[in-house]
């Protein structure tokens, strides 16, 4: 599932391509009211943790949440539009570009009221300036649910996917199956401030960049195309910095990793 970054990489180059002009909405599969936006202003495009707004002129809005297949794919405009590939859930079309969103979760016309909504079940975004982390810290420090099952609550913190979770706390040196209330202010406080950072790395850049540079050898990434990490999707394979094994379990239905001798 995309993180909290990609939505925002997102907002932001929505906010280029069709902001400020009439955008053309569509829905080649049937499954979106896209009259009610259709031909409208883009006024803003922006986003809250995993979820993406777009707020048109005379205010409807259109909420997405790209779920484990969500994808917006984009094309430079032609004289004539292509036909859409695949089940095609929304098309919009601007001047120069055209992008189309398929597999969503969600994909909803909305108003402002159930914008706020919505946001009202979610905790601190840490890539907006408004985000308070004394509300996530004050739920964090009353619970006596895992630190990495709090983590991934979109309700405490929102855009903190799995592979934010298992490398912020390996960062930190925090077993993913402490209690919340056993977490101190101090080890929050810098592991908020790291997350902010490593967040906005992942924004400017579209990766999740969190090895250090003096670990950033050794075994590949899971992936070719992505950065190292220190334990996601590692299970099995020696920590980059101790060698001891990375272990994994299921942990309120999600995978986590860790390394048992650098996470006490």
């Amino acid at each position: 599932m995309p993180e909290g970054h990609t939505l925002h990489r997102l907002a932001r180059l929505h906010q280029r391509r069709f902001g400020g002009a009439p955008v053309a909405v569509s829905s080649p599969q049937g499954r979106f009211t896209a009259a009610a936006v259709d031909g409208r202003v883009l006024r803003i495009s922006n986003a809250w943790g995993k979820h993406l707004f777009h707020h048109y002129a005379d205010g409807p809005v259109v909420h997405v949440h790209l779920g484990l297949y969500g994808t917006f794919t984009e094309w430079e405009r032609a004289e004539e539009l292509p036909e859409p590939v695949g089940q095609v859930r929304m098309r919009m079309v601007g001047a120069e570009y055209g992008t189309d969103l398929r597999g969503p979760t969600v994909c909803e016309v909305i108003d402002e009221a159930q914008v706020s909504d919505v946001v009202a079940k979610l905790g601190p975004d840490p890539l907006r300036s408004d985000a308070d982390p004394a509300w996530a810290w004050n739920r964090i420090t009353k619970s006596r649910r895992p630190i990495g099952a709090l983590l991934m609550d979109q309700g405490v913190i929102a855009g903190v996917g799995n592979v934010y979770r298992s490398e912020l706390l390996f960062r930190h040196r925090i077993d993913p199956y402490r209690p919340g209330r056993a977490v101190s202010a101090a080890e929050f406080d810098a592991a908020w401030t790291d997350l902010v950072a490593l967040m906005k790395v992942g924004l400017r850049g579209g990766k999740i960049v969190v090895v250090r540079p003096e670990h950033d050898h050794g075994p590949p990434s899971y992936a070719p195309d992505r950065p190292r990490t220190y334990v996601y999707r590692r299970a099995g394979e020696a920590c980059r910095v101790c060698g001891g094994p990375i272990r994994t379990a299921v942990l309120e239905g999600r995978n986590v990793f860790w390394c048992p001798n650098c996470q006490k």
